[in-house]
């Protein structure tokens, strides 16, 4: 089974070679192919996955060597894959949600003509993401990181012609640069402490290893992290990436690519269980994530930006889990899975709801669409429900999970944490039941748009609405059937361990907690948007609202710490370059130029000045003898 581990990647990225290289031949035909050749590696993990699940939990991990990259003496770098527990959930993540969308998209981008060229970014996308879940050594993890980063930048900014997606691609792109930093910095802080970077050494010898060290790996790890799964500081690219297809938000945006960072840090487990301080820098950028991302949630008009806000928030749940350490380490997978389920789903909600409104996106233009879009309607509020942690659906068993971590935490700490957690599920249900009651309950305000055109609202093609249903079903049964049993915490344990907590309150007691917060949430929008009638221009609004309208001016901090000062830093540059440098080199050139010229007109030509010029030398070097003999 180890040749097929390969394939994973192989597949995908061959679909990516002829669509972007076999020219308009391929137009016809090439969303199907795209399509097929992601099912196809959808058919190959589930295969490497039937056959794990015939192992012990103890020998399950597969393990191939390729071939051996860079061959030096001192330096071994293979190009590995590494098949486990965890590597595996990925994996099926990836290709399963990855394949929906590539169904889904056939119909979302029917009409476009450059779609042949969409569907390789998407099995590029694939590819750098499965490279970089199966990589057995963090070298080839930061290949298939920046292959994502590269994929991610082509698919925001598919739609080039665009001013504001070409410029959100590079926003993007730039940020996750800053991201990237950090993690090529970890890359060679291991190899000068461990001598390798393959997992196995690093990961094991972790344990014997300075603190210091260790602090210092891990806070460039959570600095890689921060820029693929957009948490504080490095959140400001998420938003601006809703210019993309809507595909592209919920392939990249809700399923996997902002998960990457999820992953490394699990990943990195070893590394953070001895570096305390790294471990609570990444509970503390998860925390602060969660309620940055559901504020801005709350104000967001646009339904695309507004699901954005939500994955940040989302995103920010498992971060802080994953650095609660083996006590959340499993919860952090188990809603990073779920979540790919209900937020996939969402986005392609919002992506049906868009087709049938003319690509309006303004939810304040929107109202009473659950009688044209019945199953857009219901797949999407099941998405909702399990978003918002309504019991039985799966939501409700991995956000609980997270919640109960927090709080097992203990001491001060443990309490901020769990009340952090549960105020987010209550920030939560209210930008989502305001979400869902300005779409689909209330008056239609439907309006022409700026060619006098009204929208006609209609349901989707079934190209569409089939991966909407199969998502929604995660999104239902996902949670209970991982909960159940703890088949989840039994899969994951023998890869990432696992520590129960002791919580000072009962399981059931943080459930009804986090159920009652839910209520609040649900309660306060109803009677901000479910009783009145939604304006269609949005009202001023609070101080806070206006700065959530701007992402909590994260723009601004942005502008006024780092942009202004970076163009201060050149301006600068440019004059050290120009008055001091060149100023040197030039006025080094000049002098000699000028001497030049002058002891030039000394040399012309006529005899006498030269017989003078020889006989004024003959006489200073005599006076100059006759007075040295004197002294």
């Amino acid at each position: 089974m180890e040749s097929l581990i390969g394939l994973l990647v192989a597949v995908p990225l061959l679909g990516a070679a002829l669509l972007l290289c076999g020219g308009r031949r391929l137009d016809g035909i090439g969303h199907v192919l795209g399509t097929v050749l992601s099912f196809a590696s959808f058919g190959i993990g589930l295969a490497l996955f039937a056959d794990m699940l015939g192992k012990d939990p103890e020998q399950r991990g597969l393990h191939t060597t390729v071939l051996s990259w860079i061959p030096v003496e001192g330096f071994q770098a293979d190009v590995g894959f590494q098949l486990d527990q965890l590597s595996m959930t990925f994996v099926l993540l990836i290709t399963g949600v990855g394949s929906l969308i590539h169904m889904y998209s056939m119909g979302y981008m029917e009409h476009d003509e450059r779609r042949r060229r969409f569907f390789g970014f998407l099995n590029l996308f694939l590819a750098a993401m499965l490279l970089l879940v199966i990589a057995d050594n963090y070298l080839l993890l930061y290949v298939g990181w920046e292959g994502v980063g590269l994929a991610s930048y082509l698919l925001i900014g598919f739609w080039q012609h665009k001013p504001s997606a070409a410029t959100a691609a590079k926003k993007a792109f730039i940020v996750n640069r800053v991201g990237d930093v950090g993690l090529s910095v970890a890359i060679m802080l291991m190899f000068t402490t461990f001598g390798s970077f393959a997992f196995g050494p690093v990961l094991g010898a972790a344990g014997e290893t300075s603190e210091g060290k260790l602090t210092a790996i891990g806070l460039m790890l959570l600095l890689a992290a921060c820029g693929k799964s957009a948490q504080v500081p490095l959140q400001s690219w998420l938003g601006d990436a809703m210019e993309g297809p809507t595909p592209v938000s919920a392939l990249i945006h809700a399923a996997t690519m902002v998960t990457a960072g999820v992953y490394l840090i699990v990943r990195s487990g070893a590394i953070f269980n001895g570096a305390p301080d790294a471990q609570t820098a990444v509970v503390v950028v998860g925390a602060v994530t969660l309620l940055f991302g559901a504020i801005v949630g709350c104000a967001k008009d646009d339904i695309k930006k507004s699901l954005a806000g939500s994955t940040m928030s989302q995103i920010g749940y498992m971060v802080l889990a994953a650095g609660l350490g083996p006590i959340g380490y499993v919860f952090a997978i188990m809603h990073l899975v779920t979540h790919g389920f209900f937020k996939a789903g969402l986005f392609l909600g919002a992506g049906s709801v868009m087709h049938g409104m003319n690509d309006e996106v303004d939810m304040r233009k929107y109202g009473a669409l659950r009688k044209h879009m019945p199953v857009t309607f219901w797949t999407f509020g099941l998405g909702y429900l399990a978003i918002i942690g309504m019991f039985p659906l799966s939501g409700f068993f991995s956000k609980d999970g997270i919640i109960e971590a927090a709080f097992a935490k203990g001491g001060t700490q443990g309490l901020i944490l769990g009340a952090v957690t549960l105020l987010g599920a209550a920030i939560t249900a209210f930008y989502m039941t305001r979400m869902m009651l300005m779409t689909f309950f209330g008056e239609k305000r439907w309006q022409p748009d700026a060619e006098g055109n009204e929208p006609h609202p209609h349901e989707s093609p079934k190209s569409m609405t089939v991966p909407m249903i199969l998502l929604a079903f995660g999104s239902v049964f996902a949670g209970g059937f991982f909960a159940v049993g703890d088949r989840f915490l039994k899969w994951l344990e023998p890869v990432t361990s696992h520590e129960h907590g002791d919580p000072a309150y009962g399981a059931g007691v943080i459930s009804g907690a986090a159920l009652a917060c839910m209520a609040i949430g649900v309660v306060g929008a109803w009677l901000m948007y479910g009783r009145r009638t939604v304006p269609v221009v949005a009202p001023r609004g609070s101080l806070l609202t206006r700065a959530a309208r701007r992402d909590l001016l994260q723009d601004d901090f942005n502008h006024v710490v780092l942009v202004k000062p970076g163009e201060y830093l050149t301006r600068g540059l440019v004059f050290l370059d120009h008055s001091v440098v060149d100023g040197v080199v030039n006025t080094t050139a000049a002098t000699v130029g000028g001497l030049s010229s002058r002891a030039r007109r000394m040399q012309n030509g006529f005899a006498r000045s030269y017989a003078v010029s020889m006989f004024g030398g003959a006489a200073v070097l005599i006076a100059a003898t006759l007075l040295m003999r004197a002294v």
